[in-house]
């Protein structure tokens, strides 16, 4: 489809607003930057990863009513680095005439899982079995009905796999569903699906309705948290990466949604898709976007919120490998500095981002990319990946764990 511009009067250069300051409000105030424009945020402290970089900055809480309407002013569109605002005062928003991306009736299916998992359900897109639960005996049901293990979820609020808890046996299935319960939190079980891998299918889409799909990605998940992303995905037929994007952009479309959507996938032993999750705001799998794909997913959110046509999302590279920088369980004592300098000593092809965020453990505060050359095989990709994360570790730990020594 033909991307017109848009309608909507607007200032020489328009006031794109991100509620919340971390690190993909960051990349998206440098994808800004390159468009002549200045990202403003909602962040809660000055030195959030975002507002260290970003002169437009409003400090508050996105479940303050007022503090939404101060970082809204004047703005041409309000969106978001996260989905934890309060649909109630988006509602609000909206009936005062701010143009929220995506509007709160599609950002409603990412942050309510149950929500997510009826309407997916009702649209014919693949989904694990699931059921809300309100009492550990309906869990039991549950477990009884699907004849297998379960997975607990809090309906709302988790991500890099909090609020989402494995059972061992219908015992501990109880004891988490009635944790949950106890503390007010609202509660769903979904069967645990027999996996081979989870992927990503990323799209974006304009008011205008056009849509693109980049290559859909494998994710290695360690712990519940995204550790490493291949773009494409090794060994995915062509008909099933093909289905995967059209599944995407058909939510995309159906749910409303104006900006980046990340549909996150199972595939399952035997070879079926099914929609894990949906994020509607750039997305850790698609981070390797910024070095091996035409348009990153950061100037594509812009051009999308701002009606912009779309931007090429073909991929530079035959690979691309993107690893997380996650926080060591005990700092290192050499200055982040200093392990960048080492790094780039080794590793001159790495392509770094740094959130500038405090290293604790868990927490993601870098990612580096790699890209394959051109006329790379399928026997390159083990050798980028162990590349990718023998770099990750070192900036965590200031560690190779290759024994290799700068100075020998």
């Amino acid at each position: 489809m033909m991307a017109v511009p848009s309608t909507r009067p607007r200032g020489p250069v328009p006031t794109v607003a991100m509620v919340g300051g971390g690190q993909l409000a960051r990349m998206t105030h440098q994808a800004a930057i390159a468009m002549g424009q200045t990202l403003r945020v909602l962040a809660t402290a000055a030195d959030e990863s975002a507002a260290q970089v970003t002169p437009d900055v409003v400090i508050g809480s996105h479940t303050d009513l007022e503090d939404l309407r101060r970082v809204a002013a004047g703005a041409d569109v309000l969106t978001f680095d996260h989905e934890h605002v309060p649909a109630e005062l988006l509602d609000k928003l909206v009936a005062e005439g701010v143009n929220v991306a995506p509007p709160p009736q599609a950002l409603v299916h990412a942050q309510d899982k149950l929500v997510m998992r009826r309407r997916l359900e009702a649209l014919g897109a693949p989904v694990p079995r699931y059921a809300g639960i309100g009492s550990p005996d309906e869990l039991d049901a549950f477990a009884a009905r699907v004849g297998g293990p379960v997975v607990v979820k809090a309906v709302r609020g988790g991500y890099d796999g909090r609020g989402v808890r494995m059972a061992r046996d219908p015992s501990h299935a109880r004891e988490i569903a009635a944790t949950f319960l106890a503390e007010g939190v609202p509660v769903m079980a979904e069967e645990q699906v027999d996996l081979r891998r989870e992927l990503s299918a990323l799209v974006a889409r304009s008011p205008f309705g056009q849509g693109a799909a980049w290559p859909v990605v494998e994710t290695v998940q360690r712990d519940g948290i995204c550790v490493q992303v291949i773009a494409p995905a090794p060994d995915l037929p062509d008909d099933v990466a093909s289905a995967a994007q059209r599944l995407a952009l058909r939510l995309a479309a159906e749910l409303g949604v104006v900006g980046v959507l990340a549909v996150e996938l199972f595939e399952t032993a035997e070879g079926a898709l099914l929609v894990n999750e949906l994020a509607m705001r750039p997305h850790n799998s698609g981070h390797w976007t910024m070095d091996g794909a035409r348009t990153s997913q950061f100037e594509q959110h812009l051009r999308a919120v701002l009606d912009y046509p779309l931007g090429d999302t073909g991929a530079i590279a035959p690979v691309t490998v993107m690893a997380n920088v996650l926080g060591a369980a005990q700092q290192p004592a050499m200055t982040v500095d200093e392990r960048l300098h080492h790094l780039y000593a080794r590793m001159p092809d790495a392509r770094v981002h740094l959130y500038g965020k405090a290293e604790r453990p868990g927490r993601k505060v870098g990612h580096i990319n790699f890209l394959g050359g051109q006329g790379a095989g399928a026997a390159d990709l083990p050798r980028l990946r162990e590349r990718a994360e023998l770099a990750a570790h070192w900036l965590s730990h200031g560690q190779w764990t290759d024994g290799w020594d700068p100075h020998g």
